[in-house]
């Protein structure tokens, strides 16, 4: 069978830019699979909406096999399990539906209700050496933020646990933001070592970056939960509103398009252009020397705009408790079903099928 443009360009990069995985999926029917998800630690927002979600949308519809994770045994990585991680985990799926996500085309579940996940863990971890994990620069990134004094054993293994989640169902390709490619080669790391160790099981995933790889919050850095810098999917118009005019910008009145000398600028620029459909250049031109008002003012349109029928949609599916309960139990089935398949071939090919 002739390979499809798709199925050469995962065999020979890393990682796929928005734009080539864009061009490739034109007339391209193949089925790929793809690993994605969210911790529970909050509700989500613009960065995760702008570097991810659209891209699983867009998979979903072209095709895609979407296995969609929500990672609850990775929230105690850097915290500690709270009262609100029930309500956190409802809330990423409804958040997800809100989006666009389909249960019905995509498999949406719960990381603790999957145990032979957790279980192929156990013969990953044989495959990296603790040096190599505590190189990690995600890691480091991620153990420093928490403000914990010591590394936690879960914290070093992490990446071999997102290695689990990732290779568990065999995907192909993996919708991450740049910070997050240290943790995707590992897992193309320890699937490779494991094929060659014993036999080939393991696809090696490729990351899928997006057009907005890193979306700035209010104080200039990345837009993260733990840094409380964030515009949520939920947040109301007028909260959104307050949030962009707190963003940073500069003092040179002429707005234009610059990522490195006019990084706060060009972070409420890209937004902007990627909430209209339109290229970041053109809406700098369009603002001109309007300055930083006009920018935010442009902003808070075009973010509201597009946002409006998804806080619509996600207002409803909150008080659908039970919808949401029985899409992750759904869910929670058919990745087990894959989860424990993977499992039984992971033990033939290490000679423990007894």
């Amino acid at each position: 069978m002739q390979q499809s443009a798709l199925e050469g360009a995962l065999e020979s990069a890393a990682f796929l830019t928005e734009a080539e995985l864009t061009a490739q999926l034109v007339g391209d029917a193949r089925q790929i699979r793809v690993l994605t998800g969210d911790r529970p630690t909050g509700p989500l927002h613009l960065g995760h909406y702008l570097g991810s979600l659209r891209n699983r949308v867009r998979l979903q519809d072209a095709g895609a096999d979407m296995f969609v994770l929500v990672a609850d045994y990775q929230v105690i990585t850097d915290r500690d399990a709270s009262s609100s991680i029930a309500d956190f985990a409802l809330g990423l799926v409804a958040d997800y539906l809100a989006v666009g996500l389909d249960p019905a085309r995509s498999t949406v579940f719960a990381h603790s209700a999957v145990p032979a996940v957790n279980q192929l863990l156990l013969p990953l971890m044989s495959l990296i050496s603790v040096p190599e994990l505590e190189r990690n620069p995600t890691t480091k990134a991620e153990a420093a933020a928490s403000g914990r004094p010591a590394l936690s054993a879960l914290m070093l293994t992490y990446p071999v646990h997102q290695a689990a989640d990732i290779l568990f169902c065999r995907s192909d390709l993996v919708p991450v933001g740049k910070d997050q490619l240290p943790h995707l080669e590992v897992a193309r790391t320890v699937a490779r070592r494991f094929n060659t160790r014993y036999a080939p099981v393991f696809t090696e995933p490729r990351a899928l970056i997006s057009d907005a790889p890193s979306v700035l919050g209010s104080d200039g850095h990345k837009m993260s939960k733990s840094h409380s810098n964030t515009i949520p999917l939920q947040a109301t118009a007028d909260q959104t509103a307050a949030l962009i005019k707190g963003f940073k910008t500069d003092t040179d009145r002429h707005i234009a398009f610059d990522p490195e000398h006019r990084p706060e600028v060009s972070n409420l620029l890209l937004i902007t252009a990627l909430c209209r459909g339109e290229d970041p250049v053109q809406v700098a031109e369009q603002i001109g020397a309007g300055g930083a008002s006009a920018l935010k003012r442009a902003a808070t349109e075009a973010v509201n705009e597009h946002l409006a029928p998804i806080r619509a949609r996600r207002l409803e599916l909150a008080a659908e408790r039970g919808y949401l309960s029985a899409i992750l139990r759904r869910g929670a089935e058919r990745a087990t079903a894959e989860a424990e398949a993977t499992l039984t071939r992971v033990r033939e090919a290490m000679g423990m099928a007894y």
